[in-house]
């Protein structure tokens, strides 16, 4: 266990140098206004050049820091997390490598480069969703993997495309070329590779269904890397997304998420699928208000949900761990009572993510509540935003409730203890970034004081919806036997919101069902059948037949059953004429 502690701490140790270094790097290059752009040719064939771009300014530095200290603190944590698990380094190697891939994307101007960070943030997902290695891992691994691969092939056509400019160094043609008929079609395909990573309407149900992996890859995957790399290459594309109808849509789809995992998180019972929905909820958030063409208050929100949530998924493996690997929450109840540190992180991390002022999460919802409030949009979105925001206090009360307040369900005799300081350490440095990151960027990223003016009723929308949801989520916690009949009433309703829409159906039942159908069909005729036949095991039984003939030929045998032949014709005819 030596070795396994010395790989988790040297890992954190330079995770947070790393941290440490870029923000002492940002702050300069925010100070100074400095952005620098590094170019190493790797290949030059005639008049093609392969080239390694690298593109550092204060926000690939700034989402750097947050990367590697939420990671070191994950790496830290995992430590005491995955004490069991025999083979801790090759967990490890496997955090190292999904860190490395996201990296790469934060700070690659090329497409090619964004294409190595995008596949290795895929290709490790499965790898790490997987990990516990049963039927359910398998399914849900193969499911993100397809899910994600569809956006995949978008960043190959659209690099197969920027091959008309002579460069695939995107940031060069951000600012001239968008009236051009060739970068609508890069921003559509743009636009669509980010849906599926960031796991919008239609392509959400992997979100939840990734909740196999461990619980530290969650905490990673959910807060800072995977689901966010759709929303950081909309940032970086932002100058690109001027199409009014596709902004539109994109609006569309993302308010709609925003407020189906809203809905579905308040009729699911397992604890990680309930944060997972929360943070497919934000998403649609920063997805909804990067299509209003708002892409600093995106990052913005980008940043302060990754910490409380990383935090929230941290509490919630905690509480896994003290429940027996248990994660329905009707189990769970009166936590506070014994594990009070855990309970304090939990709820400080649930209340940033609802926006409670003056923690991380109320700087950048509210100000993106109140610039939707400003903005000239119909009622449907204005709704759905409003709606959305009433439903993350609607299920966060009622985690709440569930877990705090409600009787302890799970066993007559149980041993809860608070003193897993390994777990607390990584909590704690978190749980100070959620309550100071909201206000520490709000000053660094606006350069400018900025005051929003409203009615006094719109000014007081959020805090009407939020005290709605709130009062929602404790009556609904505390309906009784008395009222299942209700819901028994409305069982198809509930089951339709319980699954996501019939999203599940829809992509894993549906599409990628007939999908993998056919492919064993193709496999099966084409590769196992005619090419067969026609290459591998065809041309070895044709060539080991002609070899057998020609080695006949060869061996001079032909002349003896020739002469022979020609003996027993002879006799045949003798026979015939005697008789």
């Amino acid at each position: 266990m030596n070795k396994n502690f010395s790989i988790c701490f040297i890992s954190f140790f330079f995770l947070f140098i790393f941290m440490l270094m870029n923000f002492f790097m940002m702050i300069y290059f925010i100070m100074n206004n400095i952005i620098i752009f590094m170019e190493w040719e790797l290949i030059s064939f005639n008049s093609m050049n392969i080239v390694m771009s690298i593109l550092l300014d204060w926000m690939s530095l700034l989402f750097m820091m947050f990367v590697s200290l939420i990671s070191s603190s994950v790496i830290y944590y995992s430590k005491s997390y995955m004490n069991s698990e025999l083979n801790l380094n090759r967990f490890i190697i496997l955090v190292l490598l999904f860190i490395l891939s996201m990296i790469l994307l934060i700070i690659s101007p090329n497409i090619v480069s964004i294409l190595l960070g995008w596949d290795g943030l895929g290709l490790v997902s499965y790898c790490l969703v997987i990990y516990y290695q049963n039927w359910k891992s398998f399914n849900a691994g193969m499911l993100t993997a397809l899910s994600n691969r569809v956006g995949d092939v978008f960043i190959l056509m659209v690099i197969s495309w920027m091959m008309n400019y002579g460069s695939w160094n995107y940031i060069f043609y951000l600012n001239f070329m968008f009236n051009d008929y060739s970068m609508m079609i890069i921003s559509v395909m743009i636009i669509l590779a980010a849906m599926t990573k960031s796991a919008q309407i239609p392509f959400s149900s992997w979100l939840p269904a990734a909740m196999a992996a461990p619980t530290p890859v969650s905490a990673l995957v959910h807060s800072s890397t995977l689901v966010t790399a759709g929303v950081y290459l909309l940032i970086r594309f932002n100058d690109l997304l001027v199409n009014m109808f596709f902004m539109k849509m994109l609006l569309l789809l993302s308010g709609l998420t925003m407020f189906m995992a809203g809905i579905s998180a308040n009729y699911e019972y397992d604890l990680k699928k309930i944060i997972a929905l929360s943070t497919l909820s934000q998403l649609g958030l920063m997805m909804s208000i990067l299509s209003m063409g708002m892409a600093d208050l995106a990052f913005f929100h980008l940043l302060t949900h990754a910490m409380f949530k990383a935090l929230l998924f941290m509490c919630a493996g905690v509480i896994i761990h003290m429940m027996n690997d248990n994660q329905d929450i009707r189990m769970m109840g009166g936590l506070s009572f014994y594990i009070p540190l855990t309970s304090l992180c939990l709820n400080i991390s649930n209340l940033a993510l609802c926006g409670i002022p003056f923690l991380a999460g109320f700087y950048s919802k509210d100000l993106i509540l109140e610039m939707v409030s400003m903005s000239n949009l119909n009622m449907m979105v204005f709704y759905l935003y409003y709606f959305s925001t009433g439903l993350t206090m609607f299920y966060t009360i009622r985690l709440m409730m569930y877990l705090m307040i409600n009787n302890f369900n799970l066993l007559s005799v149980y041993n809860l203890y608070d003193e897993d300081f390994i777990m607390l350490k990584s909590m704690l440095i978190l749980l100070f970034m959620s309550v100071v990151t909201g206000s520490f960027l709000s000053w660094m990223i606006f350069i400018y004081p900025y005051m929003i003016y409203l009615p006094l009723n719109l000014k007081l929308m959020v805090f009407y919806v939020s005290g709605m949801g709130m009062m929602m989520g404790y009556v609904i916690s505390n309906m009784k036997i008395n009222s299942i009949n209700k819901f028994l009433k409305t069982y198809k309703l509930s089951l339709f919101f319980c699954m996501m829409w019939f999203m599940p159906n829809l992509s894993t039942y549906g599409l990628n069902y007939y999908f993998l159908k056919f492919s064993q069909k193709m496999i099966k005729n084409i590769d196992m059948g005619w090419s067969e036949l026609y290459s591998g095991q065809g041309m070895y039984n044709i060539v080991k037949n002609y070899s057998i003939i020609s080695s006949f030929l060869l061996m001079n045998n032909l002349k003896i059953y020739l002469y022979s032949f020609i003996l027993w014709m002879m006799i045949l005819f003798l026979l015939f004429i005697m008789n």
